[in-house]
Protein backbone atom coordinates (compact mmCIF):
# COMPACT_ATOMS: atom_id res chain seq x y z
CA UNK A 1 0.00 0.00 0.00
CA UNK A 2 1.47 3.58 -1.07
CA UNK A 3 1.05 6.49 0.78
CA UNK A 4 -2.15 9.03 -0.90
CA UNK A 5 -2.29 11.94 1.31
CA UNK A 6 -0.28 14.58 -0.16
CA UNK A 7 2.91 16.27 1.99
CA UNK A 8 0.69 19.42 2.90
CA UNK A 9 -2.17 16.77 3.87
CA UNK A 10 0.27 15.47 6.62
CA UNK A 11 1.43 18.62 7.73
CA UNK A 12 -2.20 19.91 8.05
CA UNK A 13 -3.47 16.69 9.70
CA UNK A 14 0.03 16.89 12.07
CA UNK A 15 -1.17 20.81 13.16
CA UNK A 16 -4.33 19.73 14.12
CA UNK A 17 -3.15 16.52 16.41
CA UNK A 18 -0.42 19.02 17.89
CA UNK A 19 -2.92 21.33 19.03
CA UNK A 20 -5.34 18.82 20.99
CA UNK A 21 -2.11 17.51 22.90
CA UNK A 22 -1.37 21.25 23.64
CA UNK A 23 -4.52 22.10 24.66
CA UNK A 24 -5.89 18.97 25.90
CA UNK A 25 -8.78 18.81 23.88
CA UNK A 26 -10.58 16.35 22.16
CA UNK A 27 -11.39 16.66 18.86
CA UNK A 28 -13.59 15.05 16.39
CA UNK A 29 -12.20 12.50 13.26
CA UNK A 30 -9.75 14.51 11.29
CA UNK A 31 -11.61 16.29 7.95
CA UNK A 32 -11.66 13.62 5.07
CA UNK A 33 -9.04 15.40 2.90
CA UNK A 34 -6.56 14.73 5.60
CA UNK A 35 -7.49 11.38 7.34
CA UNK A 36 -5.19 8.74 6.39
CA UNK A 37 -6.86 5.25 5.39
CA UNK A 38 -3.69 3.39 5.30
CA UNK A 39 -0.34 2.40 7.09
CA UNK A 40 1.77 4.85 4.65
CA UNK A 41 -0.92 7.72 5.30
CA UNK A 42 -0.90 7.11 9.08
CA UNK A 43 3.03 6.87 9.39
CA UNK A 44 3.79 9.78 7.01
CA UNK A 45 1.67 12.22 9.64
CA UNK A 46 2.95 10.50 12.79
CA UNK A 47 6.86 12.34 11.04
CA UNK A 48 5.46 15.51 10.19
CA UNK A 49 3.94 15.45 13.71
CA UNK A 50 8.02 15.09 14.79
CA UNK A 51 8.65 18.07 11.97
CA UNK A 52 6.10 20.14 12.97
CA UNK A 53 6.43 20.06 16.91
CA UNK A 54 10.14 21.15 16.20
CA UNK A 55 11.80 18.19 18.83
CA UNK A 56 13.59 15.73 18.35
CA UNK A 57 12.31 11.86 18.68
CA UNK A 58 13.41 10.78 22.52
CA UNK A 59 11.72 7.41 22.25
CA UNK A 60 9.39 5.32 20.61
CA UNK A 61 6.32 2.76 21.47
CA UNK A 62 5.92 -0.58 19.97
CA UNK A 63 4.08 -4.50 19.89
CA UNK A 64 5.35 -7.22 17.60
CA UNK A 65 2.15 -6.94 15.47
CA UNK A 66 -0.35 -9.50 16.53
CA UNK A 67 -2.87 -8.82 13.42
CA UNK A 68 -0.88 -7.92 9.82
CA UNK A 69 -3.18 -4.60 9.52
CA UNK A 70 -2.65 -2.94 12.39
CA UNK A 71 1.22 -2.22 13.16
CA UNK A 72 1.66 -0.83 16.74
CA UNK A 73 4.44 1.75 16.64
CA UNK A 74 4.60 5.22 17.04
CA UNK A 75 7.67 8.09 17.99
CA UNK A 76 7.79 9.92 21.23
CA UNK A 77 8.57 13.28 21.47
CA UNK A 78 11.69 14.57 23.27
CA UNK A 79 10.86 16.15 25.98
CA UNK A 80 8.12 13.87 26.94
CA UNK A 81 10.14 11.10 28.68
CA UNK A 82 10.71 11.54 31.75
CA UNK A 83 12.02 10.29 35.55
CA UNK A 84 12.33 11.16 38.99
CA UNK A 85 9.81 11.56 41.90
CA UNK A 86 7.96 13.76 40.12
CA UNK A 87 5.99 13.30 36.70
CA UNK A 88 3.90 15.88 34.73
CA UNK A 89 0.58 14.20 33.08
CA UNK A 90 -2.58 15.90 31.05
CA UNK A 91 -5.31 14.45 32.41
CA UNK A 92 -7.96 11.95 30.88
CA UNK A 93 -10.79 13.12 33.26
CA UNK A 94 -10.87 15.86 36.04
CA UNK A 95 -8.58 14.57 38.68
CA UNK A 96 -7.48 11.37 36.54
CA UNK A 97 -4.84 10.58 33.67
CA UNK A 98 -4.27 7.24 31.52
CA UNK A 99 -0.98 4.86 32.11
CA UNK A 100 0.22 1.81 30.97
CA UNK A 101 2.59 -0.58 32.57
CA UNK A 102 5.38 -1.32 30.71
CA UNK A 103 9.14 -2.40 30.22
CA UNK A 104 11.66 -0.06 28.58
CA UNK A 105 14.51 -0.70 26.59
CA UNK A 106 17.10 2.52 26.48
CA UNK A 107 19.32 2.32 23.45
CA UNK A 108 23.42 2.68 24.27
CA UNK A 109 24.60 3.05 21.33
CA UNK A 110 23.28 4.34 17.88
CA UNK A 111 21.09 2.08 14.79
CA UNK A 112 21.45 3.68 11.56
CA UNK A 113 19.57 2.84 8.83
CA UNK A 114 21.35 0.76 6.23
CA UNK A 115 20.62 -1.93 4.18
CA UNK A 116 21.08 -5.59 5.31
CA UNK A 117 19.11 -6.46 8.93
CA UNK A 118 20.54 -5.61 12.30
CA UNK A 119 20.55 -9.29 13.95
CA UNK A 120 18.91 -10.08 17.73
CA UNK A 121 22.61 -9.76 19.32
CA UNK A 122 23.27 -7.13 17.41
CA UNK A 123 20.23 -4.98 18.89
CA UNK A 124 21.15 -6.58 22.17
CA UNK A 125 24.48 -5.38 22.26
CA UNK A 126 23.26 -1.67 21.52
CA UNK A 127 20.15 -2.20 24.78
CA UNK A 128 22.29 0.02 27.48
CA UNK A 129 19.61 -0.27 30.17
CA UNK A 130 16.08 -1.92 31.33
CA UNK A 131 13.44 0.01 32.95
CA UNK A 132 10.20 -0.47 35.02
CA UNK A 133 8.20 2.10 32.90
CA UNK A 134 4.53 3.59 32.48
CA UNK A 135 3.69 4.95 29.36
CA UNK A 136 1.61 8.32 29.77
CA UNK A 137 -1.12 8.81 27.55
CA UNK A 138 -3.93 11.12 26.62
CA UNK A 139 -7.30 11.22 24.42
CA UNK A 140 -7.28 13.37 21.44
CA UNK A 141 -10.01 12.11 19.63
CA UNK A 142 -13.76 12.57 21.23
CA UNK A 143 -15.75 9.25 21.33
CA UNK A 144 -17.03 8.33 17.37
CA UNK A 145 -17.81 4.68 16.24
CA UNK A 146 -16.09 5.16 13.06
CA UNK A 147 -12.78 5.99 14.39
CA UNK A 148 -10.11 2.92 12.74
CA UNK A 149 -6.57 1.95 13.60
CA UNK A 150 -5.54 4.47 11.04
CA UNK A 151 -7.00 7.19 13.24
CA UNK A 152 -5.50 6.48 16.13
CA UNK A 153 -1.97 5.01 14.36
CA UNK A 154 -2.00 8.68 12.99
CA UNK A 155 -2.25 10.43 16.34
CA UNK A 156 1.11 8.00 17.32
CA UNK A 157 -1.65 5.44 19.56
CA UNK A 158 -2.56 8.19 22.38
CA UNK A 159 0.84 8.26 23.48
CA UNK A 160 1.80 11.46 25.68
CA UNK A 161 5.22 10.05 26.75
CA UNK A 162 6.60 7.98 28.97
CA UNK A 163 8.11 7.66 32.73
CA UNK A 164 11.13 5.70 32.86
CA UNK A 165 11.38 4.16 36.20
CA UNK A 166 13.93 2.18 38.10
CA UNK A 167 16.56 0.08 36.13
CA UNK A 168 15.89 -4.10 36.20
CA UNK A 169 18.73 -6.24 34.75
CA UNK A 170 18.68 -6.74 31.07
CA UNK A 171 17.78 -10.90 32.08
CA UNK A 172 15.02 -9.88 34.29
CA UNK A 173 13.52 -7.69 31.41
CA UNK A 174 13.82 -10.35 28.83
CA UNK A 175 12.69 -13.44 30.97
CA UNK A 176 9.28 -10.96 32.18
CA UNK A 177 6.39 -12.20 30.12
CA UNK A 178 4.05 -12.36 32.55
CA UNK A 179 4.17 -9.56 35.39
CA UNK A 180 2.11 -9.33 38.72
CA UNK A 181 1.60 -5.55 39.35
CA UNK A 182 0.21 -3.74 42.34
CA UNK A 183 -0.99 -0.26 42.43
CA UNK A 184 -1.24 1.66 45.82
CA UNK A 185 -2.97 5.11 45.51
CA UNK A 186 -3.49 7.50 48.35
CA UNK A 187 -6.74 10.12 48.48
CA UNK A 188 -6.88 13.68 50.31
CA UNK A 189 -8.39 12.13 53.84
CA UNK A 190 -5.47 9.22 53.65
CA UNK A 191 -7.86 6.35 52.07
CA UNK A 192 -5.44 4.00 50.07
CA UNK A 193 -6.65 1.99 47.65
CA UNK A 194 -4.46 -1.33 46.38
CA UNK A 195 -5.31 -2.46 43.21
CA UNK A 196 -3.17 -5.65 41.91
CA UNK A 197 -2.74 -7.32 38.35
CA UNK A 198 -1.92 -10.25 36.83
CA UNK A 199 0.36 -8.98 34.06
CA UNK A 200 0.50 -10.48 30.99
CA UNK A 201 2.63 -9.27 28.06
CA UNK A 202 0.95 -9.24 24.57
CA UNK A 203 4.23 -10.17 22.97
CA UNK A 204 4.83 -12.82 25.91
CA UNK A 205 8.32 -11.32 25.77
CA UNK A 206 8.94 -7.20 25.91
CA UNK A 207 12.14 -7.41 24.04
CA UNK A 208 11.19 -8.75 20.84
CA UNK A 209 9.10 -6.17 19.72
CA UNK A 210 12.98 -4.24 19.77
CA UNK A 211 13.96 -6.43 17.43
CA UNK A 212 10.78 -5.99 15.06
CA UNK A 213 11.11 -2.32 15.58
CA UNK A 214 14.62 -1.47 14.52
CA UNK A 215 13.96 -3.53 11.41
CA UNK A 216 10.18 -2.24 10.82
CA UNK A 217 11.70 1.13 10.49
CA UNK A 218 15.03 0.37 9.00
CA UNK A 219 13.37 -0.72 5.65
CA UNK A 220 12.25 2.78 5.73
CA UNK A 221 15.29 4.80 6.19
CA UNK A 222 14.90 5.57 9.67
CA UNK A 223 17.91 5.72 12.59
CA UNK A 224 17.67 4.89 15.94
CA UNK A 225 19.97 7.28 18.38
CA UNK A 226 21.57 6.74 21.61
CA UNK A 227 19.91 7.84 24.51
CA UNK A 228 15.65 7.01 23.07
CA UNK A 229 13.45 4.89 25.30
CA UNK A 230 11.56 2.06 24.04
CA UNK A 231 8.85 0.97 25.52
CA UNK A 232 7.15 -2.63 24.18
CA UNK A 233 3.44 -3.45 25.22
CA UNK A 234 1.83 -2.81 28.46
CA UNK A 235 0.88 -5.78 30.92
CA UNK A 236 -2.07 -4.85 31.80
CA UNK A 237 -3.85 -2.38 29.30
CA UNK A 238 -4.70 1.28 29.57
CA UNK A 239 -5.49 2.03 33.56
CA UNK A 240 -6.93 5.51 34.49
CA UNK A 241 -5.65 6.55 37.72
CA UNK A 242 -5.43 9.18 39.83
CA UNK A 243 -3.57 12.17 39.51
CA UNK A 244 -1.83 12.24 43.01
CA UNK A 245 1.06 10.12 44.23
CA UNK A 246 0.76 6.13 43.35
CA UNK A 247 3.57 3.35 44.48
CA UNK A 248 4.02 0.43 41.77
CA UNK A 249 5.38 -2.52 42.16
CA UNK A 250 6.61 -5.31 39.85
CA UNK A 251 7.30 -8.29 42.02
CA UNK A 252 10.14 -9.88 41.80
CA UNK A 253 11.54 -6.55 39.72
CA UNK A 254 10.93 -3.66 42.26
CA UNK A 255 8.99 -1.09 43.18
CA UNK A 256 8.63 2.76 43.85
CA UNK A 257 6.69 6.13 43.96
CA UNK A 258 6.17 8.78 41.74
CA UNK A 259 3.87 11.91 42.54
CA UNK A 260 1.57 12.71 39.22
CA UNK A 261 0.87 16.26 38.43
CA UNK A 262 -1.19 18.32 36.05
CA UNK A 263 1.11 20.06 33.54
Amino acid sequence: MTKTLTQEACTAAAQELLARRKTNIKGDLLAAAIRPTNLDDALAIQFATVQESGKAIGGWKCLVPLDPEQMVVAPVLEGTIQQGETCLVESTEPGKTLIEPEIAFVLGQDLPARDNAYSDAEVDDAIASCHMALELMQRRYLPDDNRVFFDNLADCLFNQGIFVGPEITKEQAYHAGTIDITFETTDENCNTTTTEYEGKHPNLSAHKAVYWLINFMRERGVSFKKGQAIITGSYAGAIEVPINTMGVTYKGLGEYKVTFKPV
